[in-house]
């Protein structure tokens, strides 16, 4: 579970069981029941926790999101980079590089890694915020308002997303490794 939210000793058991059988099993395949019987607890404590599976599944999904692009933001700060097309580049390389070390967890959350669901919990926690901070201090200066940035966060978050299943799951239209040079390109050129 992504630190900036606090859990129970019995939301996480629900969280953790659902996601074990979500990837497992896939989403349509896990009902309520099996995951309150992997996490060890009655069905009414679901309630307590979740309105029902999809909410969960919700849940988890911002969760893993969030993790992905911390961790490729933290990543990316260690290498203290100068220009900010170096750092967006690198940014998105451990992004990739996330996904193509945990591929099951790609399959599970890639419709939804989209700044569109994030920038909704971007105030309440620190880390999504530090990643539109790196878009707003290098286009503040040249006069670009909020609304651009937040749709140049969009565009390119959704588009990795996208390629990255397209790529490292079904392999379309190429291998990850081969699309990875056309994609720093267009987001260069987004840029």
């Amino acid at each position: 579970m992504f630190e900036g939210i606090e859990q129970t000793r019995r939301e996480k058991a629900l969280y953790s069981a659902a996601y074990e059988l979500f990837t497992e099993k896939g989403i349509t395949n896990t009902a309520i029941n099996d995951i309150v019987i992997k996490a060890g607890v009655a069905k009414g404590t679901f309630y307590t926790y979740f309105k029902n599976k999809e909410d969960l599944l919700d849940r988890i999904i911002l969760n893993k999101s969030m993790k992905v692009l911390h961790e490729a933001m933290l990543a990316t700060k260690e290498e203290e980079l100068a220009s900010f097309n170096e750092r967006l580049l690198t940014f998105v390389h451990h992004i990739i590089q996330y996904f193509e070390e945990d591929p099951i967890m790609l399959k599970l959350i890639h419709k939804n890694l989209s700044w569109g669901v994030l920038r909704k919990v971007r105030p309440k926690y620190k880390e999504m915020n530090d990643i539109y901070l790196m878009f707003k201090s290098e286009y503040e200066k040249e006069g670009i308002t909020d609304l651009e940035i937040e749709s140049l966060l969009f565009i390119i978050i959704d588009l990795v997303g996208s390629v990255c299943y397209h790529s490292i799951v079904l392999e379309e239209p190429a291998p990850i490794d081969q699309m990875k040079p056309i994609l720093f390109k267009t987001i260069e050129n987004i840029i």
